[in-house]
């Protein structure tokens, strides 16, 4: 028996049971979907967030205060209270040859208003370092001079949505704009950002940290940005910033330094993890379909019986019945499969439409494991009818025993 006649034979008994070979190939392309479907979303949402942290600076670094890690026992009564961050601490960090920019945050919630509008918006306090930092883009103006950090001075960088909503019919530079009871000149428009991690620079407007402080009466910093001069400067300025620190609070260990590094790779673990875990429970679904397709081929198998006795009878050997039976399961997983990825790209596609802001994209590799698997799935299950019809006696077959 020709590799062609095994092709033949088992496209015949294909075409034989229509029915019995839709429900195959239905059930491996359910499978198959859901697998391809929920691979793309757990690789892009992977991918979303890395790029999310990425775009948030080049070696990043972010100083916090107090300690990630806590004890046991009670509460520390005396002399163990963690300090507020402040402008002289971030100054300070510029003892380090490792660190390019820093950038200190202080942020607030105010109503800021101009020409009878209003509303409530987030209030950065920072420097001009944080352009640099954040990597920020600005539409129009500039963006916070260069000045000393204890310099307070009336002037502001607003988002577009701000722009849109108290500045519609005229042009916001050089306008004031009140936040709280102070007033401040619009210097610069700031490019249409959108969210990042949480934060939305389109609906944010953008003061000197001087200016932040006086105007939320504190003098602690919500964060220190810190933009390293490289990846490798990275580690050794996270070990200088943590003595700095410590040498100006009294011995005190009580900052938390996150790098972009670790918030990356720690996601990138976690989502990796979640998408192996869902497309596993996924897989269930191409077992279900190779059960189908054993139990399916088992009765053919008792169906065919005299087909088999014939083949037999005309000198077909076990090895070529083998054969015939597993191309028989493989044809149908593969058509499975196809149909799968058809389904799975038009969901994909669906989804993509529905959720333009969250690109879906399905990894080559995704679409190999696809196919392999249900192909493996077909034949793994394929191998009993097949052996089954195999061990047949030619006689007792042709007499349909």
């Amino acid at each position: 028996m020709f590799i062609k006649d095994t092709l033949t034979q088992a496209y015949g008994a294909i075409k034989a049971q229509r029915l019995r070979a839709a429900l195959i190939i239905l059930a491996m392309s359910i499978g198959v979907a859901s697998v391809t479907v929920l691979t793309a979303l757990g690789e892009s949402a992977r991918d979303y967030i890395v790029n999310e942290f990425e775009a948030l600076g080049t070696h990043l670094v972010i100083v916090l205060p107090g300690r990630s890690e806590t004890t046991g026992g009670h509460p520390p009564m005396f002399g163990e209270t963690p300090r507020d961050l402040t402008l002289d601490d971030a100054e300070a960090l510029f003892r380090s040859h490792h660190i390019a920019a820093i950038a200190p945050l202080t942020i607030g919630s105010a109503p800021v208003s101009s020409s009878g509008l209003e509303r409530e918006t987030n209030i950065f306090g920072s420097t001009h370092a944080l352009i640099r930092v954040r990597h920020l883009m600005m539409a129009q103006g500039s963006f916070l001079p260069k000045m000393d950090v204890n310099q307070a001075m009336p002037v502001c960088v607003i988002g577009q949505t701000i722009r849109e909503k108290l500045f519609a019919d005229q042009p916001a530079l050089g306008q004031w704009l009140r936040i709280n009871d102070r007033r401040f000149r619009v210097i610069g428009v700031l490019a249409s950002e959108g969210q990042s991690i949480g934060v939305d620079f389109d609906e944010m407007v953008i003061i000197p940290v001087a200016s932040a402080q006086a105007l939320f009466d504190t003098r602690s910093l919500f964060r220190i940005l810190i933009e390293t001069k490289s990846k490798q400067s990275m580690y050794k300025a996270v070990d200088e910033v943590k003595n700095i620190i410590k040498a100006r609070h009294e011995g005190e260990d009580d900052i938390t330094i996150i790098t972009q590094d670790s918030v990356v790779n720690t996601f990138d673990k976690i989502l990796t993890a979640l998408t192996l875990t869902v497309v596993s429970i996924a897989g269930i679904s191409l077992v279900v379909a190779g059960v189908l397709v054993m139990n399916v081929m088992l009765v053919s198998v008792t169906q065919r019986t005299a087909e088999v006795g014939l083949l037999k009878a005309l000198g077909a050997t076990r090895q070529q019945l083998h054969w015939l039976f597993l191309t028989e399961a493989a044809m149908l997983s593969l058509a499975g499969a196809l149909l799968g990825i058809i389904l799975g790209q038009l969901t994909i596609t669906t989804l993509e439409a529905v959720y333009p802001e969250f690109p879906i994209q399905l990894p080559g590799w995704a679409l190999l494991a696809a196919i392999s698997v249900s192909l493996f799935t077909g034949l793994m299950f394929g191998v009993l009818p097949a052996r089954k019809a195999a061990k047949l006696d030619p006689v007792a077959a042709l007499a349909k025993r």
